[in-house]
């Protein structure tokens, strides 16, 4: 499956939503929309939902890891949603979610 990544405001947060696989092959299509995505909301926290993704390759939680670190150089910061079981429990468990919060929806994201 292709990747489907969509730029939306809801409330006042800048959401990213992906779809489709993130993969070797998907992941710097990936990294610009984050880069996008912190550099247009500085000072902001930005959300990526990552809900609607098949795949999540390991190399792609390293970039939100980064765009993170930017996003908080910047006076902002960055949230995931994702409300699978599955997923939630593989972002407890190799402790990304010590580094960046892991919302159940966007309404929730702050």
């Amino acid at each position: 499956m292709d990747l489907g990544l969509r730029r939306t405001v809801i409330g006042k947060r800048h959401v990213l939503i992906v779809s489709g696989d993130v993969d070797l092959p998907t992941v710097p299509r990936f990294n610009e929309h984050l880069i996008r995505l912190v550099a247009d909301a500085p000072g902001e926290t930005v959300v990526v939902d990552i809900d609607g993704a098949d795949v999540f390759d390991d190399s792609a939680l390293g970039l939100i890891l980064g765009a993170a670190g930017r996003a908080r150089s910047l006076g902002g910061d960055v949230v995931v949603v994702a409300t699978g079981e599955r997923m939630r429990q593989r972002l407890s468990e190799n402790g990304f979610q010590r580094a960046v919060t892991v919302s159940s929806s966007i309404a929730d994201a702050s």
